[in-house]
């Protein structure tokens, strides 16, 4: 149980419940959950509900390129980013 909140399950152990990270993989039932299908599988969004962690970097561009990506708003950096998480799940899919 959780120090500050005596019904809560301590999960100090990387989000699990001591229970939880002493069960082998193949000892947990997932009866009750139902398996996706095709459609979903295909739909499904890597990272959608996360905020992944965000690194500082350097990069140069071609000037074109960069006049390019700030005509199309000023979120700049988030422009770049979103083209190559595009490219990166793209990249996921092509090797399915």
């Amino acid at each position: 149980m959780h120090a500050g909140n005596p019904a809560a399950p301590d999960r100090s152990a990387g989000g699990q419940s001591e229970e939880d990270t002493i069960r082998p993989d193949g000892k947990i039932d997932f009866g009750d959950i139902p398996e996706l299908t095709d459609e979903q599988s295909k739909n499904a969004e890597r990272g959608r509900f996360d905020r992944p962690i965000k690194r500082q970097i350097t990069a140069r561009a071609d000037a074109d390129v960069l006049e390019w990506l700030k005509s199309h708003g000023k979120r700049l950096q988030s422009g770049i980013n979103a083209i190559w998480r595009r490219e990166m799940l793209a990249s996921y899919r092509a090797d399915k």
